[in-house]
């Protein structure tokens, strides 16, 4: 096992070459093979590059994950700017099929809500929220509508 200082290091090395993400306000701890993240970064998306890069850290054995995420007080958005971003993202993006989503926001926290033709839409519909400014969390509560042939279903 690495000693500590080493893999606090090594951690804060690849954190700092991880290219989806400004690692300027991370923390990060090393003890026995447990790292844990600590500050602010700009989105969900970064939040979730920090620790699979942390966790991919050779001797890294556990991440523990106290990132917020935020950004500067000068560049916060509204729930309202917010949503807006998103139904403009969802227009956008020709890999989503998300017709009826239904999208709320609550201090920055977006919940999606609806059906979806696949899992893939669902996957994109996921990306397409979490890497929006202002977004700090993400409730996807979509579900993926059955493939089922109604001439395959019999009464018994």
């Amino acid at each position: 096992m690495f000693e500590d200082s080493k893999l606090k290091k090594a951690v804060l090395a690849a954190l700092g070459w991880e290219p989806s993400m400004n690692s300027a306000h991370i923390g990060v701890i090393a003890k026995s093979g447990v790292i844990t993240l600590l500050g602010r970064v700009e989105s969900v998306a970064q939040k979730q590059a920090a620790e699979i890069t942390a966790s991919q850290v050779w001797g890294v054995e556990a991440v523990i994950e106290q990132l917020t995420v935020g950004r500067p007080i000068e560049t916060e958005q509204s729930d309202d700017e917010i949503a807006t971003a998103v139904i403009v993202r969802l227009a956008r993006d020709v890999s989503v099929l998300g017709d009826g989503i239904k999208v709320r926001v609550e201090k920055g926290w977006v919940t999606l809500t609806g059906e979806v033709d696949s899992y893939y839409h669902k996957l994109a519909l996921d990306q397409d929220v979490r890497g929006l400014h202002g977004v700090v969390g993400l409730s996807d509560q979509i579900t993926v509508r059955p493939d089922v042939n109604v001439s395959n279903v019999t009464a018994k």
